[in-house]
């Protein structure tokens, strides 16, 4: 037995709550691992609250992203003592996940911890993190430099926020960032940017083209946020969109595109291929130092996750959530 958030599916009802969960439970996989954190994700409280069909499979334990000790690995690519970290791969959705103190998974899905990170440290950045390197990445390879101008970070306050103004900053990018509550601005500030707008002024439908201003954007929010940062980006920028908290629905014109050259990337962080993973968590490792993990995430125990899940999802919660699934 080992103590795990369970979500189940029956005809009395959807519910996810804390559970002593039994071994049977464990889906298939080659590589048996301890848990030591797991984080609470975005995508993990709509699961936990069934605020959207994420999970498909029942019952099923969540958490996208964990960090642990392989127990055992029968495909011989890990050994036992071995730590370990996981990304997405439908984990959390088809296939239980990291809020629980054991899990079996595929070791495909499986990447070393890099040697400079804890699991602390690695789940304080989590698929927030790990996603906001991937914007960056994809920033950096469509040619954006610190001297090519401001780059706009939406939804500034979550975790893939937090993250890409963090990382910016420390690569010399000069970062505005867009939040609903702006009594955070003083946070923002710690963590590199420069400039706090309203987000309320991207929120709004706009016009189809606006005045040229950022030479890069990473967005989580979609919607009319995601349509006017793309209106407003300059001649042959970049929009690197990752998420949909204001709505995946996307209201807007062919225009940027078409007629500013813009280039609208998406960024999947849940299939990426490992080669990718592995260079967007060394480089994660070497940019982010232990006092930008401490300011970005609060740590709590399993018993709070579910509770915790609801705030998330009300907009009060800032930064990231570290789960640490041995304190109850």
């Amino acid at each position: 037995m080992f103590k795990g958030v369970l979500i189940e599916k029956d005809e009395q009802g959807y519910r996810a709550a804390l559970r002593d969960i039994d071994d049977t439970l464990l889906m298939d996989g080659d590589t048996l691992i301890k848990v030591a954190y797991s984080t609470l994700n975005y995508k993990d409280a709509l699961a936990i609250t069934g605020k959207a069909p994420v999970v498909r499979k029942f019952p099923l334990i969540p958490g996208i992203d964990l960090a642990g000790t392989v127990i055992s690995c029968s495909s011989g690519k890990f050994k036992a003592g071995d730590e370990v970290l996981l990304n997405g791969f439908g984990v959390g959705e088809v296939h239980s996940g990291g809020l629980a103190q054991k899990t079996q998974l595929q070791s495909m899905w499986l990447i070393a911890l890099p040697k400079t990170l804890s699991a602390k440290q690695a789940m304080a950045i989590g698929t927030a993190g790990y996603t906001a390197m991937l914007c960056v990445m994809a920033l950096e390879k469509h040619g954006v430099k610190p001297d090519s101008g401001e780059v706009l970070v939406t939804g500034a306050n979550g975790g893939v926020g937090s993250y890409a103004i963090a990382i910016l900053a420390k690569l010399g990018y000069s970062v505005v960032a867009a939040t609903g509550r702006m009594a955070e601005a003083q946070y923002l500030t710690a963590l590199g940017a420069s400039e706090i707008i309203d987000r309320h002024t991207l929120s709004e439908p706009g016009k189809p083209l606006a005045k040229e201003r950022w030479a890069g954007v990473v967005d989580s929010v979609g919607s009319h946020t995601l349509v006017n940062a793309c209106a407003s980006t300059k001649y042959g920028g970049i929009v690197a969109a990752c998420g949909l908290a204001q709505g995946m629905d996307l209201p807007g014109s062919v225009a940027p595109f078409i007629l500013r050259g813009v280039t609208l990337a998406g960024i999947d962080s849940v299939m990426r291929p490992l080669h990718d993973r592995i260079e967007a968590w060394d480089r994660l490792a070497k940019v982010l130092s232990a006092n930008t993990l401490e300011q970005v995430s609060t740590e709590i125990g399993l018993a709070q996750v579910c509770d915790t899940a609801q705030r998330l999802l009300d907009g009060q919660v800032r930064g990231r959530i570290l789960v640490n699934v041995n304190q109850l």
